[in-house]
């Protein structure tokens, strides 16, 4: 394991955010993980979405080990215990999933590794803090709003949430949910325009990763 529990944390918390991406060519994977860096990214979702997407990440924590030392590499879309262990064997430092499972708890929290589970209430908020879940993720993000966020933290203020799904670069956006009380975001296609992608351009997404962690800083002043 790269990086304790405590320096992940650490990551969401100092950038407020992590892109969250998948892409089954793994030199297209690295290329965007290297232009993320590039824009002050570090701490980065690869997402568990196709066959042998295990594969594709495991050659990427290995990139990233060289060629963006100070990187992160975390799995999200975990949604068993099985799966969280063999990522973990592949050097995920962190595990998120669009629903809390305490069997993933388990084996997470046996071997010190971050899990960040999607909830989608209070109750289950306030389970998943009890499985030791540090950091919870708000999901869908879009669906439940940012008066979730603030309903939350009324009566247990010292949850640290994560949101993801409806997140945007764009400063109405960011500072809708910061005002609201999240700890970080988690942003996909947004990140990643499929013209980009498709055009190879690297620097754009590198572009978009400064702008929205400079709009960020700027919505916690």
């Amino acid at each position: 394991m790269k990086f304790n529990k405590i320096q992940v944390l650490t990551a969401f918390q100092t950038t407020g955010m992590a892109p969250v991406f998948y892409h089954k060519d793994i030199e297209v994977a690295k290329q965007v993980v290297k232009a993320c860096y590039d824009g002050g990214v570090r701490a980065f979702e690869f997402t568990n979405r196709g066959e042998f997407a295990h594969e594709v990440f495991g050659e990427l924590v290995k990139f990233a080990n060289k060629e963006c030392p100070e990187l992160i590499m975390g799995i999200g879309s975990v949604v068993d215990a099985g799966t969280a262990s063999l990522y973990i064997q592949l050097g995920a430092n962190f595990i998120v999933g669009p629903l809390f499972n305490p069997d993933v708890a388990k084996v997470a929290n046996r071997r010190l590794v971050l899990y960040t589970p999607g909830c989608g209430s209070v109750s289950e908020v306030g389970f998943a803090q009890e499985a030791g879940c540090d950091l919870c993720k708000v999901f869908p993000g879009d669906v439940l709003g940012t008066n979730f966020v603030k309903s939350l933290k009324a009566p247990m203020p010292w949850s640290m949430l994560m949101v993801t799904g409806g997140v945007k670069p764009e400063e109405s956006n960011l500072k809708a949910w910061f005002d609201a009380g999240v700890t970080c975001v988690g942003m996909g296609s947004n990140l990643f325009p499929k013209e980009l992608i498709d055009t190879q351009n690297w620097t754009g997404i590198t572009t978009l990763c400064q702008e929205a962690l400079n709009i960020i800083k700027k919505c916690r002043k």
